[in-house]
């Protein structure tokens, strides 16, 4: 331990010169004093390596990465949660570039001469592809939830059933989430069987809300009961109560492709009579993260003018990438969609692109099998859905530990194991990467031969 050097020895050490002079002071520190502290983690170990110049340049590269940066997706799995969701079109993409870089009129009307909205570029192209009559935009479809009981049921009672009461991502509990709003829940029906005469004979003069929450990320399967969105609608107009339906992941184009289920599209929910509907921008969408929240101009006005509002909206970089893409559902430019694009990709399609990864992997001396597999929707959408793909399956040595060294690459591999395999679904990995995740798998595996893994 008294071997181990000091930060100003370091900082002179005519070895490491040329390496520190390349980056900010602040970084240096900072990169050496982490060198020291790995070196004599080890020691404290019992592991006999002493400190070495090679520390600190794995200190400086480690601190000069961004924490958020691309990885490669091997999983298979489409809205992968984890790995960002839906990535962007690159008519998205570019569209953010352009007004992120300078001013934008993200609240000014250029033909009045005066303050816009911020909801402006977006609400037209809603209305046209939901049916709706109005839009508002917030951070998340959680938030949309929120707002929508904060601005319309506050005090009042919400109507929904017990097999509707779902919990979303990290832990997050619809109920809790609608608890916030200030609304009361009148829970109805049982776990799996609710009916229309539930929601009626719950409906008293304290009722604000009719709601209804599309089971996106969960399946009842056996002995089950719901009412649909048009008998619900009836009940709410006969009873002048409106119908509010979370439809979460909320797709705006019916997608076509072997082992999807059916989703509901926003415009049926909306012609089915529901007077508010909220949805996620980056599910099958595939957008932004977004909640959007469409309806019936009355109710959007309120809940555009609650304060709420301001707490969640949204910033100019979702506007721009939720224009961008909506723009493309609008022009029928649908596998410009990337979400879109990898959903509805044939298993020949697949197939061919497996048995070119293995060309590109046996050429760096990488033995793997092409295997037939099943992906996944993610992000909490089609739950039941079973979409066939095509892997490569890498056999030898431990496939958790190869797991965890591909993460470690430059551009890092995220891949899944199966059966004690490792997997290279190639089902989110498009032509252009294939060349660089058989050079990362070949460097990878190097390393764990020469130790006898």
């Amino acid at each position: 331990m008294r071997g181990l050097p000091s930060i100003d020895e370091l900082l002179t050490r005519p070895s490491l010169s040329d390496a520190l002079s390349r980056h900010p002071r602040a970084r240096v520190v900072a990169a050496l004093r982490h060198a020291v502290h790995t070196a004599r983690t080890r020691l404290l170990r019992g592991e006999p390596r002493p400190f070495e110049d090679s520390d600190v340049h794995e200190a400086l590269a480690e601190l000069s990465r961004p924490r958020l940066r691309p990885v490669l997706n091997a999983t298979g799995v489409v809205l992968h949660t984890n790995l960002g969701r839906a990535p962007l079109a690159d008519a998205a993409a570019e569209r953010v570039r352009e007004v992120a870089r300078g001013y934008s009129n993200l609240e000014f009307d250029l033909d009045e001469g005066e303050r816009g909205s911020r909801y402006a570029p977006v609400i037209d192209l809603l209305r046209e592809l939901t049916g709706a009559e109005s839009a508002v935009v917030v951070n998340n479809n959680a938030a949309a939830v929120l707002l929508v009981l904060a601005a319309l049921c506050s005090g009042r009672e919400a109507i929904v059933s017990r097999g509707e009461l779902v919990e979303i991502g990290g832990g997050f509990r619809v109920p809790d989430v609608m608890r916030q709003s200030g609304a009361h829940l009148v829970e109805v029906g049982t776990t799996n069987r609710t009916r229309l005469s539930d929601y009626e004979e719950a409906i008293t003069e304290r009722t604000g809300l009719l709601v209804k929450v599309h089971k996106s990320n969960f399946a009842q399967v056996g002995f089950t009961e719901e009412v649909e969105t048009a008998g619900l609608a009836g009940l709410a107009s006969r009873r002048g109560v409106p119908l509010f339906e979370d439809l979460g992941s909320g797709s705006l184009y019916r997608l076509h492709s072997p082992g999807l289920t059916r989703e509901p599209t926003v415009r049926e929910v909306v012609k089915a009579g529901a007077d508010v509907v909220t949805f996620s921008g980056d599910k099958l969408l595939g957008g932004p993260q977004a909640g959007v929240i469409v309806g019936r101009e009355e109710l959007v006005e309120r809940i555009r003018r609650h304060p709420l509002n301001r707490a969640l909206r949204v910033d100019k970089m979702t506007v721009a990438a939720l224009e961008a893409t909506l723009e493309l559902y609008r022009d029928e430019r649908y596998a410009e969609i990337p979400a879109v694009r990898l959903l509805e990709q044939t298993p020949g399609e697949l197939r061919a692109r497996a048995q070119r990864l293995q060309e590109l992997l046996a050429a760096c001396g990488v033995s793997v099998r092409v295997v037939e597999t099943v992906s996944q929707v993610g992000g909490g959408a089609m739950p039941l859905a079973a979409p066939s793909s095509w892997a490569c399956a890498i056999e030898e040595g431990d496939a958790a530990a190869l797991q965890a060294r591909l993460r470690s690459a430059s551009v890092p591999i995220v891949a899944r194991v199966h059966e004690d395999r490792l997997l290279l679904d190639v089902r989110c990995l498009p032509d252009t990467e294939l060349e660089q995740v058989a050079a990362s798998v070949a460097s990878t595996l190097g390393p764990a031969r020469d130790k006898g893994h």
